[in-house]
């Protein structure tokens, strides 16, 4: 009995021995990435339910903090420029501060007001690394598997990205995720992150009618070190 019991205890100490180590290279190819020069991505996001259509972002991130983005939603490109807590987005009146667009909704905004959607979506965009940094201490575990590192995340996790980090579904008509579940994997390249792919779902109530929002999210990293990151002069004077 007592060399079953030390035979379980040595294969769970085993087992978080792996996933400690699993975190820790990820996290270190986060790092490298974050520290290079420059590098460019691009998001594509499927929508399996929810109110939302797919759609793609393609961006690039300098060390020194500047980040450029253009959203791609079917027929309309918005280009956006982040820099610390601060962000512009191009409207049809020329370049316009994010915290100015989104100020008095609440965190919500308004229905079929697309410009201040994207503003909001913007507030609360993250890069890459950044975004996986953040990611990995709201897993529950991650392992290698093949060529991939699989986790699942936490049910904080989960709610986060549906909501884009805004406590409470983000107010104003943003609901509510309930039985949040999701999953990441992430691939890594001479050491450095190269992909990831996230999936997340949970039950939403749009208008008394309960929905199942079903998100993935692939990204792919490109342009390491050689991505140029081009910021508008009038979109430079709003953010910095």
């Amino acid at each position: 009995m007592k060399r079953y019991v030390l035979f379980g205890a040595a294969f769970l100490l085993s087992c978080s021995l792996v996933a400690a180590d699993a975190k820790e290279e990820v996290t270190a190819a986060v790092k490298k990435l974050a520290d290079t020069s420059s590098y460019g991505w691009k998001t594509t996001t499927e929508m399996g339910g929810g109110r939302m259509g797919p759609g793609t972002t393609e961006g690039a991130a300098s060390k020194d903090g500047w980040i450029c983005v253009k959203m791609i939603r079917g027929e309309n490109v918005t280009e956006g420029v982040i820099k610390g807590d601060k962000a512009a987005l191009k409207t049809d009146d020329g370049w316009q501060s994010v915290a100015e667009l989104t100020a008095g909704d609440g965190g919500g905004g308004q229905p079929g007001n697309r410009g201040r959607w994207m503003a909001r979506t913007l507030q609360n965009y993250k890069a890459p690394a950044k975004e996986v940094a953040e990611m990995l201490p709201k897993l529950k575990s991650l392992k290698k598997e093949g060529d991939a590192y699989v986790g699942e995340m936490t049910e904080e996790g989960v709610r986060a990205l549906l909501t884009m980090g805004r406590p409470g579904g983000g107010g104003g008509n943003a609901p509510e995720p309930r039985d949040p579940k999701g999953s990441v994997k992430i691939w890594l390249k001479d050491g450095a992150l190269a992909k990831y792919e996230y999936q997340v779902q949970a039950t939403m109530s749009f208008q008394g009618n309960d929905m199942t929002s079903d998100r993935t999210t692939t990204v792919e990293i490109k342009d390491v070190g050689t991505a140029k990151v081009e910021v508008a002069e009038a979109a430079k004077q709003i953010v910095s």
